[in-house]
């Protein structure tokens, strides 16, 4: 018996989508200036390269990570996952905000 639990396949989430955002940076712009921008346009962030992204799952921040440029290829190594408590007490929890290593011995490792 397992204790009343009802256990859930890995086949259940195979189906399952979440739409995954990487975040680099933001900027902010009057919306006359993004109407007249045409192609090629460049945008200038508040970010570098350098700076840690943020990750969002479903537009929630779960994690933050590293920009790793291999070749042409360019991808996400994640670094760091956000802490669930911290964002359901406060919903303004931002990336850095509650962020527990990604490889901590702490609740997250289970």
């Amino acid at each position: 018996m397992n204790g009343g639990k009802v256990g859930l396949g890995v086949g259940v989430f195979e189906t399952l989508k979440v739409d995954l955002t990487v975040v680099l940076g933001r900027a902010r712009m009057p919306l006359h200036m993004l109407l007249r921008m045409g192609r090629g346009a460049v945008i200038a962030l508040d970010a570098s390269d350098a700076d840690m992204v943020e990750i969002l799952a479903n537009d929630h921040p779960v994690a933050r990570g590293q920009i790793v440029v291999t070749g042409d290829r360019i991808s996400v190594e994640v670094t760091e996952l956000i802490r669930k408590e911290a964002a359901i007490i406060d919903p303004t929890v931002t990336i850095g905000d509650g962020a527990a290593p990604f490889l901590d011995e702490g609740p997250l490792a289970a």
